[in-house]
Parts: structure tokens; sequence; C-alpha cells
């Protein structure tokens, strides 16, 4: 398509979210070249100098800044994408919002509900564009099992249940904090699982399965203490390393959502399985180009699980890519949300999850540590309207 329009991108942060949102962004005009928007990388902003130079030559960005202040100053940015840790999420936001940038945000939106909502306040009031970065929405065999539950194949749904195991933090001599493990520093993340793993699962789920009303959670911190990465000093952990969690979905179903960093042998186990009246599917992270799926009425000496390789071109996103039987991988979910966002700006459509959407997440994210906390039962407020 020629004229394409420009959406001139500044990145802020340069970890492993940057990676995956730049060759995103590079990778989309080859594949949905019939898009009227087409991504230029204007700037990337780090505070290291010699980090962010380098990043910038290796994924092609025209210039650098060392303060997201300047990025978001620069009248040659249209949209913000913040890959942050989750303490600068709502500042850089908020800030954005009021430049009049548009923001893709990488989840969790927020540390807490009360910071994600001063973020969609902001971004409602200027009127931007928003989308966060739940990727696995866009894997074709997820979007292929929202598609399944909507056409109700599965009848009335009765469970949903899935888990997001890892073990890289049983070690107690991993330190929490600085730029490789901000992750398991509570001031910085806000939450250990709860925000980091299980946010995927329960973004995914309601997206499939509708709105989660209530929870009753149980968490736990394995290693109490742990030094800090940046003071060398040894304090508190404070973030969950595990979460187990039982809810009630909106449209009547029960829910079981499992997470850990202590599952020796699991790297990135991410599953889920929706169990209906008519019918079954299960997914696996491991197998991502799989959904498994059982039909109750399939006659039955043949009734059994079938396995649907999802690479055909009437299955979602697949026709951009290769013959049928070909996979694709992880990276190209973070692909198909740009192709997904840049639509969204030709439409007028909302890309969700919008920050609304995601704030919705963070109320049952929030819920559940509440919940563990005080060891009963808690409402999360959720209104799911997608």
């Amino acid at each position: 398509m020629a004229n394409k329009k420009e959406l001139r991108i500044g990145l802020i942060g340069t970890g492993f979210m940057g990676r995956t949102h730049s060759n995103g962004y590079n990778r989309v005009p080859n594949f949905f070249p019939d898009l009227a928007y087409k991504p230029v990388l204007k700037a990337v902003c780090s505070r290291n100098p010699e980090k962010v130079k380098a990043f910038a030559e290796q994924w092609g960005y025209e210039s650098t800044e060392t303060d997201w202040r300047a990025l978001i100053a620069r009248d040659d940015i249209d949209a913000v994408d913040i890959c942050t840790p989750n303490d600068s999420h709502a500042e850089i936001a908020i800030a954005a919002a009021e430049a009049g940038k548009m923001i893709l945000c990488e989840k969790p939106l927020a540390r807490t509900v009360e910071e994600g909502q001063k973020m969609v306040d902001a971004a409602e009031k200027a009127g931007v564009a928003t989308t966060v970065w739940y990727n696995y929405r866009r894997l074709p065999a997820v979007t292929l099992a929202k598609q399944i539950v909507d056409s109700g194949k599965l009848g009335k749904i009765f469970h949903y249940r899935a888990n997001f195991l890892q073990d890289w933090t049983i070690s107690a001599d991993v330190p929490q904090g600085g730029a490789g493990t901000w992750r398991m520093d509570v001031e910085a993340a806000g939450s250990g699982v709860t925000g980091d793993l299980l946010a995927h699962c329960i973004d995914t789920a309601m997206w499939i399965n509708g709105g989660i009303t209530d929870v009753s959670a149980v968490t736990e911190t394995f290693v109490k203490e742990r030094m800090h990465a940046v003071t060398g000093k040894v304090q508190p952990v404070g973030i969950d390393d595990a979460c187990i969690f039982h809810c009630h979905f909106d449209n009547g179903s029960l829910g079981l959502f499992e997470s850990t960093r202590y599952a020796r042998g699991h790297k990135a186990l991410y599953t889920f399985e929706i169990n209906g009246e008519n019918a079954s599917i299960r997914w696996d992270l491991h197998d991502l180009n799989r959904l498994e799926y059982f039909d109750h009425s399939d006659e039955g000496i043949v009734r059994g699980w079938r396995s649907i390789h999802v690479t055909d071109g009437d299955q979602p996103y697949m026709d951009k890519w290769w013959v049928p039987g070909l996979g694709i991988g992880y990276e190209h979910s973070f692909i198909h949300q740009v192709a997904d966002f840049l639509k969204s700006l030709e439409t007028g459509e909302p890309c969700s999850p919008t920050f609304k959407d995601a704030l919705e997440t963070q109320k049952v994210c929030e819920a559940v540590l509440e919940s563990a906390a005080t060891r009963s039962w808690k409402d999360t407020g959720v209104a799911w309207a997608q």
C-alpha cells in the first residue's frame, strides 16, 4: 500500500520486553502489508548512554534519549511504548497522556488499582489510544480458543483452570532489585508471581470466559530474605513466590489458578483448560501451535481428544505467515499486537486490552493479594464488558 501513514514510536526501556516490542515493529510491515499505518522507530530511551546507543543500532531506532521526559516532550513522537519496571508505568503513562501521545504499556498495567485508575483517567481525559501488551491473546491457538467458546460449541462453561510455572528463583542466592532482578523487589514490581505471571492467566481467562467476580487465595514467600542488588544489604522479601486461587466467573463457572517460581523443571509452563457441557479445550505454551479439543457429540467408538494444528490460512492470523503445517513462535504474538494496534488506528476501534480493560485484570490481582493476606473471600469489583 503506497503513501502509508507513519506512527512514530518512542520506546522507553531496553530490556527483554523492549526487544520483543522492537521486533514486532520491525516485522509487521513485511507480513501485514495492507495496513494503512507503518511504525517508524524514532527514538529509544534508557539511562545508560552506551547501552541505549547499542540498542538503537541493533534494532533500527533513529535516535536516543537518556531521560524519558525528554522523549515524551519531542514533537516527532506519536506513540510512547513503556517497557520499564512496573513502578514507573503510572508516572510515564500519565505524562505521555498529558502530552497527547498514544500509549502502549507493558503488563501489568501498574502495581496497584489506584495507580492503574490514574492511568485510565489520564488517558481518557486526553482522548489518546492505549493498549497493554497481554500478548498471549494474539497467539493463533489462543485466539482460536476464544472463537470456539464464543461460538457456543462448548455449551455452558463449568470450569476454567490455568497455571504458569517457573523455577528461576529457587536459589536463595538470587538477589532482589536492580536491572536484572527488579521483579523480585516489591517496590519495583508491586507483587511477585501474581502481577508477573498470573496477570497473563487472568487476562486470557476473562477475555475468553468473562469477568471474575470473587476470589479466595493463598500465597507463599519461600525465601524470606534476599540481598538487594543495588544496596548490597540483606532485607525482607516482599513479593509472593507462589500463589493459588479459586474464583467464580460471571457466567457461573469456577476457576482455579496456580503460579509459582518454585516448580523445578519448568521454565515457562503456561497452560489452560476449559470444560463445558458439550466439549472441552486445552492449550499449552510449550506446544503453542496446537489446540486440543474434545467433543462429546462425536461417535462413542472414536470419541477422544483431538489435536488441532493451528497453521491453516483460515485460522487466526495464519494467512499472514507460511503454508499450512509450518508453525510460528512466541515472538509473533507481539507482531500481531502491533498489527492490531495499527489496524485500530484505521478503524477507530480500541485495541483491546486498553488501559480500562487492563485495569479489570489489576482489580483481580489486587483482590487475590488481599484475599491471601486476610485469609478470606474477596469481591473483585470487576465490570467486564469485552
